[in-house]
């Protein structure tokens, strides 16, 4: 039965995206809703924004109609933080927002999913040595942790099918163990939003007219529903035995969205280094760095999210080894700041492979000129 409730919901959300967005490009293009153009964006059309909200609506129905009759006490915070989302996205996406603005929103529906909802972490299970935490500081780490999380997804939405596919990767993966772990609230929690974004990257990647981006929208509940997914992963997880229980579940939590993650700590780092606001927009993502050598949206969403899956497996076996949590961490970390530079490495050895070429094309050209 949980099976087929998880079936439920995975089709319920396919099918509302898929009926929902024609429309809303329909009413995109006839108000003249589109993202804007400029240097930072690697798209060159006006497309609509807009995908956030079918993504919204598949999820909430979908979750709604497949959890019904199950008790979940903490699913009217989980939607009424997201309703929060939804319209500081829908602002920032049709209007524009300061960083400021938006964090303090951020900030408010994290509190209600925390504060409200109880949904927050109580054990560090041995990261820093820290296991159980007071109310306090667990309610400030996992608001901390949940702006995080939604940042990194909307940082990382910047090409067609990269924040949806890392988001389909991260909610399937947390679904697979909420369903085996005997947790089938969050399982279908979690494979309502894998069926709202596959049906909504059908149209982002593959829609020529009726193509659309999530915008902000999408980006911000996304990250809140997975920042919820990911800290009940880790409280479940407190004390588990059996054969689903995972000692070191604040690496494998980590290892579940290591590229937005890190593409957030890379891009932050070097804003900082170039003394400008950590939330200022530039082009240093990880995806622009593979731009630089892949052309297609579709090649660089498949490379960063085959490597996060990469590095996902790479955690397991890690997990299995029975190293201390903290070594894990320390090592997922030091590996993937590595691969981030990867790409830039490459591209200024391509620049200086020109620029040489270019030297001796010039000095060629002196050389016919003066002793010709």
């Amino acid at each position: 039965m949980e099976m087929i409730l998880i079936l439920i919901a995975f089709f319920i959300g396919i099918t509302i995206v898929v009926i929902t967005i024609p429309p809303i490009i329909r009413v995109g293009h006839a108000k003249h809703l589109f993202d804007p153009i400029n240097d930072r964006k690697l798209h060159q059309k006006t497309i609509p924004p807009l995908g956030g909200v079918a993504i919204f609506m598949g999820f909430i129905i979908a979750t709604v109609v497949a959890t019904d009759g199950i008790r979940f006490d903490e699913l009217k915070y989980i939607i009424t933080s997201v309703i929060v989302l939804l319209f500081i996205g829908l602002k920032d996406d049709l209007m524009d927002i300061s960083a400021r603005k938006k964090l303090l929103v951020e900030i408010f529906a994290a509190f209600l999913l925390v504060g409200m909802g109880d949904i927050r972490f109580t054990n560090l299970h041995g990261v820093f040595g820290i296991y159980d935490i007071p109310v306090i500081p667990g309610i400030s780490i996992s608001i901390f942790a949940i702006i995080v999380i939604i940042n990194a997804f909307n940082l990382i939405d910047g090409i067609d099918g990269l924040a949806a596919g890392l988001a389909i990767t991260s909610s399937f993966l947390l679904g697979y163990w909420f369903f085996v772990a005997g947790h089938p609230t969050y399982a279908i929690m979690a494979f309502a939003l894998v069926g709202s974004l596959t049906g909504f990257l059908f149209f982002n990647v593959f829609g020529d007219k009726n193509k659309l981006f999530m915008g902000d929208t999408g980006s911000l509940i996304i990250g809140l529903v997975i920042a919820t997914l990911i800290i009940q992963f880790n409280e479940l997880n407190i004390n588990l035995a059996g054969e689903h229980a995972v000692d070191a579940s604040p690496a494998i939590s980590f290892a579940i969205i290591i590229v937005p993650l890190i593409d957030t700590l890379r891009v932050m780092t070097i804003r900082i280094k170039n003394k400008k606001s950590p939330f200022s927009a530039d082009n240093h993502h990880i995806h622009h760095r593979l731009y630089y050598f892949f052309k297609k949206h579709i090649v660089i969403s498949s490379i960063l999210v085959a490597s996060n899956i990469a590095l996902f497996l790479f955690a397991l076996y890690l997990n299995k080894t029975g190293l201390n949590v903290n070594y894990q961490l320390l090592i997922l970390v030091i590996v993937s700041v590595v691969l981030t530079f990867v790409p830039s490495a490459f591209i200024r050895l391509s620049e200086d492979r020109k620029n040489k070429v270019a030297l001796k094309s010039r000095w060629s050209m002196i050389s016919r000129l003066f002793f010709w």
